[in-house]
Protein backbone atom coordinates (compact mmCIF):
# COMPACT_ATOMS: atom_id res chain seq x y z
CA UNK A 1 0.00 0.00 0.00
CA UNK A 2 1.26 3.44 -0.82
CA UNK A 3 0.66 6.58 1.16
CA UNK A 4 0.84 10.12 0.00
CA UNK A 5 2.59 12.67 2.18
CA UNK A 6 3.15 16.06 1.54
CA UNK A 7 6.01 18.22 3.58
CA UNK A 8 7.54 21.76 3.52
CA UNK A 9 10.89 22.29 4.49
CA UNK A 10 12.31 26.04 5.07
CA UNK A 11 15.95 27.26 4.52
CA UNK A 12 16.92 30.49 4.16
CA UNK A 13 18.72 33.57 2.93
CA UNK A 14 19.97 37.35 3.62
CA UNK A 15 19.83 39.21 0.13
CA UNK A 16 19.62 42.97 -1.39
CA UNK A 17 17.82 44.24 -3.92
CA UNK A 18 16.05 47.30 -5.98
CA UNK A 19 12.61 47.34 -6.44
CA UNK A 20 12.88 49.30 -9.94
CA UNK A 21 11.09 48.31 -13.50
CA UNK A 22 12.98 49.60 -16.69
CA UNK A 23 9.79 49.94 -18.55
CA UNK A 24 8.59 52.73 -15.82
CA UNK A 25 10.19 56.07 -16.18
CA UNK A 26 11.84 57.20 -12.67
CA UNK A 27 9.35 59.39 -11.18
CA UNK A 28 6.51 56.28 -11.87
CA UNK A 29 9.29 54.05 -10.35
CA UNK A 30 9.83 56.24 -7.77
CA UNK A 31 6.00 56.80 -6.62
CA UNK A 32 5.34 53.14 -7.31
CA UNK A 33 8.23 51.69 -5.08
CA UNK A 34 8.58 54.63 -2.87
CA UNK A 35 11.69 53.30 -0.72
CA UNK A 36 12.21 49.95 -2.23
CA UNK A 37 13.39 52.23 -5.02
CA UNK A 38 16.37 53.20 -3.24
CA UNK A 39 19.22 53.34 -6.26
CA UNK A 40 21.09 51.04 -3.51
CA UNK A 41 19.24 49.03 -2.49
CA UNK A 42 17.57 47.46 0.61
CA UNK A 43 18.11 44.16 1.70
CA UNK A 44 15.87 40.71 3.20
CA UNK A 45 16.23 38.04 5.47
CA UNK A 46 14.18 35.56 3.06
CA UNK A 47 12.74 32.51 4.38
CA UNK A 48 12.08 29.52 0.79
CA UNK A 49 9.36 26.93 1.72
CA UNK A 50 9.52 24.22 -0.62
CA UNK A 51 7.19 21.67 -0.86
CA UNK A 52 7.24 18.46 -2.13
CA UNK A 53 5.18 15.20 -2.32
CA UNK A 54 7.28 12.48 -0.76
CA UNK A 55 5.79 8.37 -1.47
CA UNK A 56 5.43 6.41 1.31
CA UNK A 57 5.68 2.81 1.56
CA UNK A 58 3.80 1.48 4.41
CA UNK A 59 5.60 -1.99 4.11
CA UNK A 60 9.28 -0.25 4.54
CA UNK A 61 7.81 3.75 5.66
CA UNK A 62 10.56 4.92 3.22
CA UNK A 63 10.13 8.49 2.29
CA UNK A 64 12.25 10.72 -0.27
CA UNK A 65 15.71 12.12 0.90
CA UNK A 66 14.88 14.54 2.53
CA UNK A 67 18.64 14.92 2.74
CA UNK A 68 19.62 15.14 -1.16
CA UNK A 69 17.05 18.16 -0.94
CA UNK A 70 18.61 20.04 1.94
CA UNK A 71 21.78 19.63 -0.43
CA UNK A 72 19.83 20.78 -3.57
CA UNK A 73 18.44 24.02 -1.95
CA UNK A 74 21.41 24.81 -0.50
CA UNK A 75 23.67 24.57 -3.54
CA UNK A 76 21.30 25.79 -5.79
CA UNK A 77 19.18 28.45 -3.98
CA UNK A 78 21.01 29.56 -0.67
CA UNK A 79 24.60 29.48 -1.58
CA UNK A 80 23.44 31.35 -5.04
CA UNK A 81 21.67 34.39 -3.70
CA UNK A 82 22.40 34.72 -0.17
CA UNK A 83 24.31 37.62 1.07
CA UNK A 84 24.11 38.93 -2.95
CA UNK A 85 22.39 41.22 -4.74
CA UNK A 86 19.42 40.33 -6.46
CA UNK A 87 19.52 42.69 -8.95
CA UNK A 88 22.81 41.30 -10.26
CA UNK A 89 21.85 37.92 -10.92
CA UNK A 90 21.63 36.53 -13.98
CA UNK A 91 18.43 35.32 -13.83
CA UNK A 92 17.08 39.34 -13.00
CA UNK A 93 19.49 40.96 -15.44
CA UNK A 94 17.31 41.25 -18.45
CA UNK A 95 14.88 43.59 -17.26
CA UNK A 96 13.05 41.64 -14.75
CA UNK A 97 11.72 43.01 -11.42
CA UNK A 98 13.28 41.67 -8.41
CA UNK A 99 10.06 41.12 -6.59
CA UNK A 100 8.95 38.35 -4.44
CA UNK A 101 6.78 36.98 -6.97
CA UNK A 102 9.70 36.44 -9.36
CA UNK A 103 11.99 35.46 -7.04
CA UNK A 104 9.24 32.35 -6.25
CA UNK A 105 9.15 31.58 -9.87
CA UNK A 106 12.96 31.56 -10.63
CA UNK A 107 13.67 29.53 -7.21
CA UNK A 108 10.56 27.15 -8.82
CA UNK A 109 12.21 27.32 -12.38
CA UNK A 110 15.86 26.05 -10.44
CA UNK A 111 14.42 23.35 -8.94
CA UNK A 112 11.58 21.94 -10.40
CA UNK A 113 14.39 20.09 -13.05
CA UNK A 114 16.26 18.52 -10.22
CA UNK A 115 13.47 17.28 -7.91
CA UNK A 116 12.68 13.57 -9.23
CA UNK A 117 9.44 12.74 -10.53
CA UNK A 118 7.15 15.84 -10.62
CA UNK A 119 7.71 15.67 -6.65
CA UNK A 120 8.05 19.68 -6.18
CA UNK A 121 4.17 20.57 -5.62
CA UNK A 122 5.20 24.58 -4.76
CA UNK A 123 7.54 27.47 -3.46
CA UNK A 124 6.58 29.93 -1.17
CA UNK A 125 9.09 33.13 -0.23
CA UNK A 126 8.33 34.89 2.81
CA UNK A 127 9.84 38.68 2.02
CA UNK A 128 8.95 40.47 5.11
CA UNK A 129 6.59 39.48 7.86
CA UNK A 130 3.52 40.88 6.10
CA UNK A 131 4.75 39.55 2.86
CA UNK A 132 4.16 35.77 1.21
CA UNK A 133 4.72 34.96 -2.31
CA UNK A 134 3.67 31.36 -3.44
CA UNK A 135 4.62 29.92 -6.75
CA UNK A 136 2.97 26.63 -7.97
CA UNK A 137 4.06 25.83 -11.74
CA UNK A 138 3.50 22.79 -13.89
CA UNK A 139 5.25 19.63 -12.44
Amino acid sequence: MTTQVTSTHAYYFSAAHRLHSFQLNDDVNRKMFGKCNNPNGHGHNYTVLVTVDEEANASSDTLWDRKALDRLVHERIVARFDHQHLNYDQAFSHGLTTTGENLARIVWEILVEEIPDGRLQKVGVIETRDNYFEYIGNT
